[in-house]
């Protein structure tokens, strides 16, 4: 299980080394998504941190727009992003996570690799990388 206080302090840490501010933190609390996610801002775009709930798997994805008046989430498979500098603060401030970089979370699915994701999950959903494996909306 992801430790959510941990989780906070080292987006903020983050945030304050790499020159970005933590906008807001979206905690899974629900079935879906299996992550939660920590806004970051910086001057030219805006990262999230993605931390799954029941792993110590870290990534750098786009942030999704919510439509709360549509009642509509965010329920298509992240788009990662490549940030080192924040990758780095992160790996440092959380050393017994698993920061995974953007290649690695574009590459293939390899079930086999992951042995912990459901092998129901994995037939319905049938996931065409590693981020869509890790970091899903999957009920």
């Amino acid at each position: 299980m992801t430790d959510v206080h941990n989780f906070r302090r080292a987006c903020y840490a983050a945030a304050r080394r790499t020159g970005g501010k933590v906008l807001e933190f979206r905690l899974a609390d629900d079935v879906i998504p299996n992550f939660h996610q920590g806004l970051i801002a910086y001057d030219e775009r805006t990262l999230a941190v993605a931390c799954t709930r029941d792993s110590a798997m870290l990534a750098i994805a786009e942030p999704r727009t919510i439509d709360f008046v549509g009642g509509t989430g965010e329920s298509d498979p992240l788009t990662f992003a490549d940030a080192p500098e924040l990758l780095a603060a992160l790996a440092t401030l959380l050393p017994s996570s698993r920061v995974l970089i953007l290649s690695e979370l574009n590459g293939p699915f390899d079930a086999t690799t992951w042995p912990h994701i459901s092998p129901d999950d994995i037939k319905y959903w049938r996931p065409g990388t590693l981020g869509e494996a890790l970091f899903n909306y999957w009920d």
